[in-house]
């Protein structure tokens, strides 16, 4: 049995933002350094960024061969486009990217991980806190080897931090 699909409210606009940011992205892999050859600096983005170019294009031609979801009574489409594409969740966890961005140089790349780490998997429905705590710990342990020892590279301490090891 197949179960015809419908368009959603927004995916079509969703659709013709992600052309834009694709043809965007696109002209400036291509004004890294041309396209002289296979090898040069821009030919790996602009390799990807035409995949994204050309995906989106099929995607619009599906869309458009999608007949549209039938409204909700008294909805406006706004209202049901930001229902389906954004629900409590997404947003949730879009703040928890903020907070982690804003914080990490003032809390330092160990403490703000760690936190992020525990909400994320909060958020994304893992009600067993001590596990989280661990797991967390562990995996930062991980991250900690692999990039500070092995990879030898700069993560912010924090300025917070740094005010109690003065």
């Amino acid at each position: 049995m197949h179960i015809k699909r419908r368009r959603l409210p927004g995916e079509f606009v969703f659709v013709l933002l992600l052309l834009a940011f694709s043809a965007f992205l696109l002209w400036n892999s291509y004004k890294i350094s041309g396209f002289s050859s296979f090898t040069s600096a821009g030919a790996y983005p602009m390799v990807t960024t035409t995949v994204m170019l050309v995906s989106a294009l099929v995607i619009i031609w599906q869309s458009l061969n999608t007949p549209r979801e039938d409204r909700e009574p008294g909805q406006s489409l706004a209202a049901q486009f930001f229902a389906v594409l954004t629900p409590a969740m997404v947003i949730k966890f879009t703040a928890a990217i903020l907070a982690y961005m804003l914080l990490l140089e003032w809390l330092g790349f160990a403490l703000c991980s760690y936190l992020f780490m525990v909400i994320g998997m909060y958020l994304l429905g893992s009600t067993r806190i001590v596990l989280n705590l661990v797991i967390s710990a562990l995996s930062l342990g991980f991250i900690h080897v692999v990039f500070q020892t092995i990879f030898s590279v700069a993560v912010p301490k924090g300025s917070l931090i740094q005010r109690f090891f003065q």
